[in-house]
């Protein structure tokens, strides 16, 4: 559960964002004073700080500043200053979003979640290409798995696969494939695609079928 210190000397609202952050599954931290939020952020353990800039103790600028010089905290300031210079300032001492006065306690919370997300992005899984072709062992691997082939079924896999979509028909399958011009039937051809498409749809994991007929004409590669 992550920790969200509030520094806010108006009871009434400082009690109200707390109440939401914790509907929203954060625990809260609230103090009112500025002295007490440097000595609570260089213990660590918040994972976001509001900060509100008039303290009665000391100004939310001076306090941001402080815990810059040993955290990267996300801190959002709370403030009734409107004035740009005040908004600029802000940022440029390391707060990591402005919120004025007043303001709507949910979108306090949509702004904590917001920056919480910039600070910890998940991880994004490198997507694998559903189909990939290896030359040198004549397989294909198919969600991870390995397809054996005969040298015949991997020429015409990866003919059909430069060009995913492309109808080939059996003539230019069979240019593709037999570079001594040997005169091959139809027959031969459709036999080597049975023979193929049944191999890749058993080892697909939804039996998908990768070779798609169009009647007439030939064949091409269905990606799913």
């Amino acid at each position: 559960m992550s920790r969200i210190l509030i520094v806010e000397d108006e009871p009434r609202l400082s009690q109200l964002v707390a109440d939401y952050l914790q509907h929203a599954r954060y625990d809260t931290e609230q103090t009112d004073s500025a002295q007490t939020a440097m000595a609570l952020a260089r213990d660590g353990g918040f994972d976001a700080i509001l900060l509100d800039l008039m303290l009665p103790d000391g100004d939310g600028m001076d306090v941001c500043k402080s815990i810059r010089q040993h955290s990267q905290v996300p801190i959002l300031m709370i403030t009734a200053r409107v004035d740009e210079v005040d908004r600029l300032l802000g940022l440029e001492l390391g707060a990591d979003d402005y919120i004025c006065k007043p303001f709507s306690p949910r979108e306090v919370v949509a702004r904590v979640k917001a920056v919480l997300r910039r600070a910890n992005p998940q991880p994004v899984e490198e997507a694998q290409p559903p189909l990939v072709l290896d030359g040198d062992r004549f397989e294909a691997r198919i969600a991870g798995q390995s397809i054996a082939l005969t040298a015949i079924e991997f020429a015409l896999l990866n003919t059909l696969a430069r060009h995913p979509g492309r109808i080939w028909s059996r003539d230019q399958l069979m240019d593709e494939i037999y570079n001594d011009h040997r005169v091959v039937s139809d027959r031969t051809i459709d036999s080597h695609i049975r023979k193929l498409r049944k191999k890749l749809t058993e080892h697909s994991p939804d039996a998908h079928d990768w070779i798609g007929s169009v009647y007439g004409v030939g064949y091409r590669l269905e990606t799913p």
